[in-house]
C-alpha cells in the first residue's frame, strides 16, 4: 500500500468493532470506528474519512438513511454497506443512494481490503 486510507468503521457491535479496527490498522490503515449514524455524521463532517464501512442495522438510525444523509452532504466520500440481513431491495436502494458497494456479512477481511481498494479507485 502507497499510503494510509483513513477508514470510518459504522458498526453497533463492539466485538466486530475492535477486531476489525485492529487488524486493519495492523495492515496500515487509519481507522476510527462510530457506533452509531449520530458519531459517524460527526466524524466525517470533521471532514477525516475517505472510507466509511458502513453496517445497515443501527441503533439510532437506519443506515441507509445515514448513507443518503452522508452522501447528501459529502457526495465524494466513499461508503461501503455491511448487512447481515440482505435484501434485493436493500441492496438496489444501497446504491441508488450513493453506496460504493454493499457487502454481506461475515465478511472476511481480505475481502473487505479488495472491496476498499476498488471503490477508491473507481470513485
Amino acid at each position: 500500500m502507497n499510503r494510509k486510507i483513513n477508514i470510518l468503521l459504522v458498526d453497533d457491535e463492539q466485538d466486530f468493532l475492535e477486531t476489525t479496527t485492529k487488524r486493519l490498522a495492523r495492515r496500515g490503515y487509519d481507522v476510527r470506528s462510530a457506533m452509531n449514524c449520530s458519531d459517524a455524521i460527526r466524524i466525517v463532517g470533521d471532514g477525516w474519512p475517505e472510507v466509511v464501512v458502513l453496517d445497515v442495522m443501527l441503533p439510532d438510525r437506519d443506515g441507509i438513511q445515514c448513507l443518503k444523509e452522508i452522501k447528501q452532504k459529502w457526495p465524494s466520500v466513499v461508503v461501503i454497506l455491511l448487512t447481515g440481513h440482505a435484501s434485493m431491495q436493500a441492496g438496489r436502494q444501497c446504491l441508488e443512494y450513493g453506496a460504493n458497494d454493499y457487502c454481506l456479512k461475515p465478511i472476511e477481511l481480505d475481502e473487505l481490503v479488495e472491496k476498499i481498494k476498488i471503490a477508491l479507485k473507481n470513485a
